[in-house]
């Protein structure tokens, strides 16, 4: 029964792995497709917004390449020089996508300085804003698509791709009101102003992309409400245990990593204190995918606890 549970997990993950690496492919596809169309729509009004629309789609090829790459090396399993695994790899992939959007945002600036020193009309509004509004409308589908599927498959890469297509279509939105605007009001003024509001936009979105993904690189925690579910686990498989203390946790990716002490009777063999651990272990792997999990046995009589924390009985 074991094994063919054992064997299940394995063909999930493998076939998560499929679905999330296929999609990180097809994002490389789709975002040289949206980046052609918005380059249209750039090149047949002059538009400085649509530029720096189209600019902040070449952020999204390179993001897509990176995040592909990452993916691929977080899958890998753990070796002797990365004995924790290579899950990882995706904090850097998503870290280079912020650094690449705050570039952009300083060109889309540049360009906004340049275009307001010497003006120029539109030309042909009304056919770039349609090609542009078919490149938003594919970029709203599967920013929808890479954010719901890694979040379900624990994939920063997918989201951080996934939330800056997002922010790329909220900018296109803007940018496309605000020129029908300019079209129906004859304020060409509007054109650059818009540029610098998508700039801003991208600004943030950048800051907040690295922000996140620099939590990753630095081990935080799960949040609270894992947090109490972890404990609940433990505390419905510890039969035989007396207390835990020092229960910690850190996320790398997908997977989750979990330690604390147990305490068991002084007088407790070896081999029964096995079993609980064993328990709780699987326990917490049939309930938290990709879970690592490490459990420091005491007995009572010598359990030393961190100065400052407080022991938890279990019922």
């Amino acid at each position: 029964m074991a094994e063919a549970e054992n064997t299940m997990a394995i063909a999930a993950k493998a076939a998560a792995r499929r679905k999330v690496a296929n999609l990180a492919f097809w994002s490389i596809v789709i975002a040289f497709v949206v980046f052609g169309l918005k380059l249209v729509a750039w090149y047949v009004t002059g538009s400085v917004a649509l530029y720096s629309d189209a600019l902040e789609s070449i952020v999204n090829v390179i993001a897509s390449v990176a995040a592909f790459w990452a993916i691929q090396v977080s899958y890998k399993p753990a070796d002797q020089d990365h004995p924790f695994g290579h899950h990882k790899a995706e904090y850097f992939s998503a870290v280079l996508e912020g650094v690449l959007i705050v570039l952009a945002a300083l060109l889309i600036l540049n360009e906004v300085w340049r275009s307001w020193q010497a003006p120029a009309p539109l030309e042909k509004p009304r056919n770039g804003l349609a090609v542009n509004g078919i490149a938003t409308v594919i970029n709203a589908f599967w920013a929808w698509t890479l954010i719901r599927v890694g979040r379900a498959e624990k994939s920063p890469a997918l989201v951080a791709d996934g939330n800056h297509i997002m922010t790329d279509v909220v900018t296109s939105i803007g940018v496309f009101g605000g020129l029908v605007g300019a079209i129906l009001t004859g304020w060409q003024i509007l054109d650059p102003a818009l540029a610098v509001i998508v700039a801003l936009n991208i600004l943030w979105q950048g800051w907040h992309v690295i922000g996140s993904s620099m939590n990753g690189l630095m081990d935080r925690a799960v949040d609270t409400a894992e947090h109490m579910r972890i404990r609940d686990i433990i505390s419905a498989n510890c039969k035989g245990a007396m207390e835990v203390h020092d229960l910690k946790t850190r996320i790398a990716g997908r997977a989750t990593f979990i330690e604390f002490h147990l305490v068991v009777d002084a007088d407790m063999t070896v081999g029964a204190s096995h079993v609980i651990c064993d328990r709780i272990e699987d326990a917490l792997r049939a309930e938290i995918p990709s879970v690592r999990v490490t459990i420091h046995v005491e007995p009572d009589d010598e359990a030393k606890l961190p100065k400052g924390t407080t022991a938890v009985p279990f019922a």
